[in-house]
């Protein structure tokens, strides 16, 4: 069975997270999908880049989760989870799964 890539594992855990979120009006059970995806997402990074890469991935993840929420005063919420997660995924793509 093919494995879904990192990069997608995480922009979807960001995207997802935010949806849940939204949809649900439940923003635990937003992180909760936030953090399952990071979380599996990390697991693949050490497997495929090693501990400092998957280190430097899991905090650029936090980094643009956080970094979403004031970006969305700027340029609105789905616009702003859309942007952060494209860049996780390209991060993620470059360093992990580019080698798979």
């Amino acid at each position: 069975m093919a494995r879904v890539p990192s990069s997608v594992i995480a922009a979807g855990g960001l995207v997802g997270g935010y949806g849940v979120a939204r949809w649900t009006k439940q923003r635990p059970l937003g992180g909760a999908v936030l953090a399952v995806a990071g979380a599996a997402a990390a697991q693949q990074w050490r497997q495929r880049a090693g501990g400092k890469a998957a280190g430097a991935l899991s905090a650029a993840y936090v980094v643009a989760f956080a970094g979403s929420h004031p970006l969305a005063r700027k340029v609105g919420a789905w616009p702003s989870v859309l942007g952060v997660a494209g860049a996780v995924a390209l991060a993620s793509w470059a360093v992990a799964d580019r080698r798979a």
